[in-house]
């Protein structure tokens, strides 16, 4: 293996950090001293950057391997990236639905299969971007609710697989997120403040772990509201 940083560097793997929560969490990483390694559907041009489309897990796996191989370890795994449809259940895409489940869900476990190794040998780190959709329903929003509600199934069997092997996994669940460049709702988090807790959770003590974290905004509004917006309202 080739390494691209100093032997003792820790190295964290960010998916969808071209954008949003995923790159305000990469930026923080970095910040924090950490080499993050970027996987992405769109190339940025960034130096450490891996280009794989998630909905293609035979390049989801290359994609890891290519990491670990250029890095020479993994700590850290942040999974944020996801594709999100709405629409009714009279009315769903088939494809779409499918397209839904292998991003969010079959991605998620081929790139934490193919980073297990390294995560052991450095008794590392997992993080699954969840979301309030997983808990908190809304109409036609079951695509992006039903693979969000199973990321909590996926992170409890790998606390019981891979805790004897020293990996700890953690599901963040966040409320509503201006995600959107020029979104400044009051009703939202920035994506720097999700951003520094997923970074606490880096270098939170090792002799536990949180299954299972949930973040709210801090300014609620009034709660009349439905579909998609029902989520600022928890």
């Amino acid at each position: 293996m080739t390494s691209d940083i100093a032997p003792d560097g820790k190295v964290a793997l960010v998916t969808g950090a071209n954008r949003g929560t995923g790159l305000a969490i990469a930026t923080r990483l970095e910040k924090a001293g950490m080499s993050v390694w970027r996987l992405n559907r769109t190339a940025t041009g960034h130096e450490r950057e891996v280009v794989a489309d998630l909905s293609d897990v035979d390049a989801v796996e290359a994609a890891v391997g290519t990491v670990v191989d250029r890095a020479g370890r993994l700590d850290l795994v942040v999974h944020n990236a996801v594709e999100r449809y709405f629409a009714s259940v009279a009315a769903f895409d088939t494809s779409e639905w499918q397209h839904a489940l292998t991003v969010n869900l079959t991605s998620v476990l081929v790139a934490i299969r193919a980073a297990l190794p390294a995560l052991r040998a450095s008794r590392g780190q997992i993080v699954l971007m969840g979301s309030h959709a997983g808990t908190h329903f809304f109409e036609q929003g079951a695509s992006y609710c039903a693979t969000k509600a199973a990321l909590k199934a996926v992170c409890e069997v790998l606390l019981l697989e891979e805790r004897p092997h020293g990996v700890r996994t953690t599901l963040v669940s966040p409320g509503a997120i201006a995600n959107l460049d020029g979104d400044e709702s009051e009703f939202k988090m920035s994506t720097d403040s999700v951003a520094a807790f997923v970074a606490w959770l880096a270098v939170a003590p090792t002799d536990m772990v949180a299954g299972e974290i949930e973040l709210r905004p801090s300014v609620l509004p009034a709660p009349l509201v439905t579909g998609l917006d029902r989520l600022q309202a928890v």
